[in-house]
């Protein structure tokens, strides 16, 4: 009896230690929310550039990013973003360099006109600052290396955003290529802009630099150029054309009288051509991008949609891209995810190994169409 007696509390002690043990990883956190990163402290250069509404307008669906300063010399810029976001006065500084000793960013977003992006890695590079720019990367071939040589010696990344790097329909248009259902790579024609930065009302301090060659590069050449020979720099695994040529046209002198308003640049490479066609013409925005294989084509529709048509269809479908994996949804999401290693941007459409050859071309187009030549294209010093 006396065992009996002893093994009584016994079962009741392992019980209650088993209910306490219950309570505990019931209170307890999941794991993952245990071990989830802190939000990435990003900083922006600039505010004369448009898209930095979206970004601004974005940061309340991202938990994972936080705002820690803006570096504007304009004190009218400065209150317009104040007002219109109500971010406080503290956030602002005149100076870049300022900015980041103070609040330490992990990243500088870019929002200067192109002009300024050499410039603003610079001050980020002395710092071990990582960049990410508006597109495209900058002005020039020169500017370009320059900027790779501040990456490799500061050790830092750079990256390019592109609106269309998001696009689901672009990617499924790749996988349709890869996976050999459109044969060779033949043809590629790109359509992107729209009605003009004037007629669609941008504001006053980005239509300034836009329209001077001097701070944009060009007019739609560079503006809307720049998406689809990036596109077509990654459909070819980072490989550069033998040659380009462009034709730009001014058709509307009074609204754009300094820069191109229309351009169309041809790039041969040896089994391949693609036509990229940028403009400030068209009867509404657009960014689609046809891809044609010696057995089938597929051609974007929009962000998200793709008509296709293989070899033996009787004829083509409307399909819905798949959805980009995370991280690669948006700007942001990927940005994170370079920066804690998660990701490696070689060869990807914001990465700068692809970009150098997107200014490369885009360089080789202004002296086509400056010229009236076909410039070959010679290798990228090492």
């Amino acid at each position: 009896m006396c065992p009996l007696r002893a093994s009584q509390p016994a079962r009741l002690s392992l019980l209650t230690v088993s209910l306490m043990i219950l309570l505990v990883l019931l209170a307890a956190p999941p794991a993952n929310a245990a071990d989830q990163d802190p939000p990435l402290r990003i900083a922006v250069a600039g505010l004369v550039h448009g898209h930095v509404e979206g970004f601004l307008s974005s940061l309340a669906q991202h938990k994972d990013v936080e705002l820690v300063g803006i570096a504007e010399p304009d004190p009218e810029l400065v209150q317009k973003y104040m007002k219109k976001y109500s971010l406080p006065r503290e956030l602002f500084f005149a100076d870049l360099s300022k900015l980041i000793q103070m609040r330490h960013p992990q990243a500088v977003l870019v929002y200067t006109s192109v002009a300024g992006h050499r410039g603003a890695i610079q001050v980020a590079a002395q710092f071990g600052v990582s960049v990410m720019v508006e597109k495209p990367l900058t002005l020039s071939l020169e500017d370009a290396l320059a900027i790779r040589d501040l990456a490799r010696t500061s050790k830092i990344d750079v990256l390019v955003n592109y609106e269309t790097t998001w696009y689901s329909s672009n990617k499924a248009a790749s996988d349709e290529l890869l996976s050999h259902n459109l044969g060779d790579l033949r043809r590629v024609v790109i359509h992107d802009g729209h009605q003009g930065p004037s007629e669609i009302g941008v504001s006053p301090e980005f239509l300034k630099w836009l329209t001077d060659p001097a701070q944009n590069g060009a007019g739609a050449l560079y503006d809307f150029g720049c998406y689809g020979v990036d596109l077509m720099t990654w459909l070819m695994h980072g490989q550069a054309p033998l040659s380009v040529t462009a034709v730009l046209n001014h058709d509307k002198p009074q609204l754009y009288p300094n820069v191109d308003d229309d351009a169309t640049i041809v790039l041969a490479y040896p089994r391949a051509q693609a036509v990229v066609q940028a403009s400030w013409n068209w009867p509404f925005s657009r960014k689609d991008m046809e891809v044609y294989g010696s057995t089938g084509y597929a051609i974007t529709v929009g962000p998200d949609k793709l008509r296709v048509r293989h070899e033996h269809d009787a004829d083509e479908r409307l399909a819905t891209a798949p959805a980009l994996p995370a991280p690669q949804t948006d700007s942001l999401s990927y940005l994170a995810a370079v920066l804690r290693g998660q990701l490696v941007p070689k060869g990807d459409l914001t990465a700068l190994d692809t970009n150098l050859v997107v200014t490369q071309i885009l360089d080789a187009a202004r002296e086509s169409a400056r010229t009236g030549k076909t410039i070959q294209l010679t290798p990228l010093p090492e």
